[in-house]
């Protein structure tokens, strides 16, 4: 192999940025802030959010080589060093990592919001580039790591239609014109109407009848009622987050979702989504380009969220993700999306195996130690894996990582081949 401009290493070890949103969970009980003890330069602060682990080279939270007392952008040292790309993927993404791997720990829910395709982010770049400063698409899975809670795609419509009917609220505030469309229509555009309807009302008659629907279901359970048929335990979580945000009545639109640890979503183009709670694994294309429409102070762009939104409507069933066990490797269960920019596996190596050999690949990849410790020996040079290590491995890479302690070790791989 090349010299890699002074870090000769097929393996190097990355510094990662940490995001301190303040939807992230609070102190040591977020895995973001766990993990990243691994990190010599990271001081915990107790009472501060730790939201996002990012990986990779994004400009909004670039990961760094680690060599000594050095540091140096992944981003610059891959521009110098692009074959640690792999011919094809340089070729495809024109010389850049195309993925951006993250760990999320969320402790209130974070926006209701949609991805653009790649045509539209485009466009959205080119018509506002102050908003949408970013021009790429982004195609995300994520991976329970906990209990990990969401609001993910639009319901069947005979669920939706029974909530308007059941809920007097929800139908008072997207109004006489929408209900009709909806409890007599059965396509997207009756569901568009109805949808667009509810996200566009106006502030005053949305804290109204929400407040009303609040004060219904605390009197229902005061009265020792059953409030599962109207989400009422979801709802009154909402409504203390976001007193008054329309994006509390999407939960009677949006399928309600709870992954366990291992099961994925994979949200492609224009779904909509929110996750409300949990830890998990997400990897995308490197890009962070959302709209945003509820269950956020940052910018809303109702109209335009509204415009792009898949209104195929589907089941929970239907919107887990299925992964694969790899037919090569029984300790590897691969999560393989419908895109070119990413794969990610998810690596469990019991105790019994000492050593673990990573395959070569032809494209680059990010692997972070989510539990467990080891050792990866590679050119003459040893680097110890503990929780929350994460390494940059070059493409056409193979090593073996030495499970010293005896332990049972998980690993997540993002990783992208063509």
């Amino acid at each position: 192999m090349a010299s890699l401009a002074g870090y000769d290493n097929e393996v190097v070890e990355l510094k990662c940025a940490v995001q301190s949103y303040a939807w992230g969970k609070i102190g040591l009980d977020s895995t973001v802030a766990q993990l990243s003890q691994h990190s010599p330069s990271f001081e915990l602060e107790e009472d501060k959010p730790y939201a996002e682990l990012w990986m990779g080279t994004h400009i909004n939270g670039p990961s760094k080589l680690l060599c000594g007392n050095k540091e140096v952008l992944l981003a610059e040292w891959i521009d110098k060093n692009t074959f640690v790309l792999g011919a094809t993927v340089k070729e495809a993404f024109d010389g850049k990592l195309p993925f951006l791997f993250k760990v999320l720990s969320v402790n209130k829910a974070l926006s209701i919001q949609a991805h653009p395709s790649k045509s539209q982010a485009k466009q959205l770049h080119m018509e506002r580039p102050d908003v949408y400063t970013d021009s790429n698409h982004k195609p995300e899975v994520i991976i329970a790591l906990t209990t990990f809670e969401s609001l993910c795609g639009f319901r069947p419509l005979a669920e939706i239609k029974k909530y308007i009917k059941t809920i007097p609220e929800l139908a008072l505030v997207i109004g006489k014109e929408a209900e009709d469309a909806i409890t007599s229509g059965s396509d997207s555009e009756a569901l568009k109407t109805a949808f667009s309807a509810l996200m566009r009302s106006k502030p005053d008659i949305v804290s109204k009848h929400l407040h009303n629907l609040e004060d219904r279901i605390l009197e229902m359970k005061r009265l020792e009622m059953d409030i599962s048929s109207i989400c009422g335990d979801l709802l009154l979580r909402l409504t203390s987050q976001f007193p008054e945000d329309v994006g509390c009545l999407c939960i009677y639109f949006l399928n309600y979702i709870t992954l366990k640890p291992g099961e994925a979503m994979f949200l492609g183009s224009n779904l909509p989504h929110a996750y409300l709670a949990g830890d998990c694994m997400e990897c995308m294309a490197c890009s962070d380009n959302v709209v945003r429409a509820g269950l956020t102070p940052k910018l809303k762009d109702v109209d335009t969220l509204c415009e792009m939104l898949d209104y195929r409507c589907r089941t929970k069933e239907e919107i887990i993700f299925s992964c694969t066990q790899s037919p090569n490797n029984p300790f590897v269960t691969v999560y393989d999306p419908p895109v070119p920019d990413f794969t990610i596996a998810r690596i469990q190596i019991p105790s019994s195996c000492s050593s673990y050999t990573f395959e070569a690949l032809n494209g680059p990849s990010i692997a972070i130690m989510i539990c467990g410790s080891g050792g990866i020996n590679i050119s003459s040079t040893r680097i110890a894996l503990g929780r929350g290590t994460v390494v940059f491995i070059s493409a056409n890479t193979t090593f073996d990582f030495n499970n010293c302690d005896g332990v049972d070790c998980e690993i997540y791989q993002a990783y992208c081949v063509l």
